[in-house]
């Protein structure tokens, strides 16, 4: 029995990124497969009451940078909470991420490892160079990749999954959907797993 599960994040994500391991070996463990859904998290912030990180009150953005140090350590996974390039632009990374998916490439992978350029190696992910070289490390065409993600097409795929995303109850970054049930935030993947593991049964 095969599971879809629909992946809605934000590609410069730090919990998306403490997420991503985790929810790939989810994914092999029990046969499942994932829709990767990069949105405009800034859009589901203004229709669901949230707010981009340089609008939080100090006391809950001082709050995150500890959660974030926390679940590095806890997860034993590196990470600088306060990465040079953050908060940045990332729609040409989603749209990239988009333009891999649809020519049925490591979407997934693609993502990882812009996670791992913003939070672990420092890097500018809104830098068409970069995710070019981003893409090649992992075998991946970088030029071709970019022309494709600055299509009409992909670029209305962007717009069409954000609109998704709002329409699925979406309101935070990452956010898992299994049969219609969400589960938000890293921190919730075992209760994914649990809910995966009861369907194979």
């Amino acid at each position: 029995m095969s599971f879809a599960i629909e992946y809605f994040f934000a590609p410069q994500s730090p919990w998306a990124f403490l997420g991503h391991a985790r929810f790939c070996a989810m994914l092999e463990r029990y046969g499942a497969h994932a829709r990767v859904l990069p949105c405009d998290i800034n859009q589901v912030f203004e229709v669901s009451g949230g707010l981009p990180l340089a609008k939080r009150a100090a006391q809950r953005q001082a709050y995150r940078l500890t959660e974030l140090r926390r679940f590095s350590a806890y997860l034993g996974i590196a990470l600088n909470p306060e990465p040079r390039h953050f908060p940045i632009p990332s729609d040409q990374a989603a749209r990239l991420i988009h333009a891999c998916a649809a020519t049925e490439g490591p979407a997934l992978r693609l993502a990882g490892a812009i996670g791992a350029a913003v939070w672990q190696r420092d890097l500018d992910i809104s830098d068409a160079q970069v995710l070019a070289t981003l893409c090649g490390e992992i075998g991946l065409a970088g030029s071709e990749l970019l022309t494709l993600a600055d299509s009409a097409g992909i670029r209305a795929a962007f717009v069409a999954t954000t609109a998704m995303a709002i329409e699925r109850g979406v309101f935070g970054a990452p956010t898992y959907i299994l049969d219609g049930e969400l589960f938000w935030g890293q921190d919730r993947l075992e209760f994914l797993d649990r809910a995966l593991a009861a369907r194979a049964t």
